[in-house]
């Protein structure tokens, strides 16, 4: 073995380190300062990690195994942003006197995840992929159980790896027909013989169908709602962006790169998921009253706006899904941030009614969270009716009847979504209640990652030259 090909490895080799560094640290230091400046390396950390992977270049490494381009590494950038954001607002959770001892091992275990999300979009064979994605999803069922004191969280936790084993199965399944169809698991060798045959079309539905658990596809989406509540707020911002963002990019590459023969069988596989996905995730989410459980509706929501930009299989699809990724990323860390900061400083609890009069009593807070629940609508001039048009536009340039089909049904279902969401809003400013939640004070932490969310819903739909970047590493 070459082990000079590691250096082709940066942003990867980069990571392990960032993990080495964190373990030793949490093993180092002591007194009560630890969680602090654990969080304060972390955070450091990561903002070399994002600049690491805004220079790295295109290369490949151990035979076409590992394989990176400039879309992989912009969407690298995005996911190192989200997970800074995360670790951010992290921190008030963390001080918590169950968890402060667990700091460091929270940081180890995101590092992790993140690790295995790099390597499964940048895989170039079929088994790289699944150790990839087994990488991310393990670590992860250890953060979703992190309080394992609490009922919930090991509910969740136990639902999340019941779900997650059940869909890697099927996807190993999958890809065992689809080595039976054509005799390797290199993506490049797979596109260059694969052909309409009954295998290979098994394969297909079966990897399509494990993947769409890890994205929380429906009708594979039934574990979302309880592990989305039973896990700590900051956890469940991490899976709710992070690791679906990456799912999904991983998923559009290969469906455009290895299954490119056979888009006429993908591509109505993805009509009927996007239309159920949209439309079932908006019924569901006006009937909850649980505030984490309605976040996990509207991100099989989103999911199903995200999945818009592989219609087609264009380049233009492949910058759409990572703007809107980009978008989700700070609307909805900024949600999860108030949620969280509510939560830690408030009376403990997510339940929705517990936010009428919300902004008498923390007006800024209210604001912040106006404004992102006001980008996932896709309400203007805010970011996310930005991400929206341009998935709309990717979908549409596929040109087909049914394309427009299911563009009519997600713009009919931003109403439905407009609606939800300011139930919120409308609990926040116009309902009143005898029990408001106090007034509180948040946190430096809390301010900058609202800051940096809040910059971004309103940069990124202002300024073009975001789109433009990621346009231009794509195109």
């Amino acid at each position: 073995m070459d082990y000079s090909q590691f250096f082709n490895m940066i942003p990867e080799a980069t990571l392990v380190a960032i993990l080495i560094i964190v373990f030793l640290a949490d093993l180092i230091m002591k007194g009560e300062k630890k969680v602090s400046s654990l969080a304060l390396l972390m955070n450091v950390l990561l903002v070399v990690q994002t600049a690491v992977c805004l220079t790295a270049e295109p290369s490949s490494a151990f035979g076409g195994l590992y394989v990176t381009g400039d879309a992989v590494n912009v969407m690298k950038v995005i996911l190192t942003a989200g997970t800074l954001i995360v670790c951010i607002m992290a921190q008030p959770w963390l001080g918590r006197a169950d968890v402060s001892n667990k700091a460091g091992e929270f940081y180890a275990l995101v590092a992790s995840t993140l690790l295995g999300m790099y390597m499964m979009m940048s895989s170039g064979h079929f088994l790289m992929f699944f150790l990839g994605l087994e990488m991310a999803s393990v670590p992860m069922a250890c953060l979703v159980a992190f309080d394992k004191f609490r009922q919930n969280s090991a509910e969740g936790a136990a639902k999340f790896v019941l779900t997650a084993t059940f869909s890697s199965g099927v996807m190993l399944y999958g890809i065992s027909f689809i080595y039976a169809a054509a005799g390797t698991l290199y993506f490049d060798d797979v596109a260059a013989v694969i052909g309409n045959t009954p295998l290979a079309i098994m394969g297909l539905v079966f990897f399509f169908s494990g993947l769409g658990f890890k994205i929380s596809l429906v009708p594979f989406h039934f574990w979302t709602a309880d592990t989305y509540q039973g896990a700590p707020t900051p956890v469940t911002g991490y899976l709710s962006v992070v690791s679906k963002g990456a799912a999904a990019f991983a998923l559009m590459a290969i469906l455009m790169k290895v299954f490119a023969p056979m888009i006429e069988y993908w591509e109505y596989l993805l009509y009927i998921v996007i239309v159920l996905s949209i439309t079932i995730a908006n019924l569901f989410a006006i009937r909850q009253t649980e505030l984490k459980r309605f976040m996990a509706f509207s991100s099989i929501s989103q999911a199903g706006y995200i999945m818009l930009a592989v219609i087609g299989g264009s380049a233009m699809g492949v910058a759409a899904l990572s703007y809107y990724v980009l978008v989700y990323v700070v609307a909805n860390m900024a949600v999860f941030t108030v949620i969280n900061v509510v939560e830690t400083r408030g009376n403990g609890t997510t339940k929705m009614n517990c936010y009428d009069g919300f902004y008498q009593t923390n007006p800024k807070l209210a604001l912040l969270m106006t404004l992102a629940l006001f980008s996932l609508a896709g309400i203007p001039p805010f970011a996310g009716m930005f991400s929206k048009f341009f998935v709309f536009m990717a979908a549409a340039q596929q040109g087909s009847f049914w394309a427009y089909l299911v563009v009519f049904v997600a713009l009919i279902n931003t109403v439905v979504s407009l609606y939800y969401y300011l139930l919120i809003v409308k609990a926040m400013y116009i309902k009143n209640t005898d029990t408001p939640l106090p007034t509180f004070s948040s946190d430096c932490n809390t301010k900058l990652a609202l800051t940096l969310c809040t910059a971004g819903i309103v940069a990124f739909g202002v300024f073009s030259c975001v789109y433009d970047w990621i346009a231009g590493a794509v195109l």
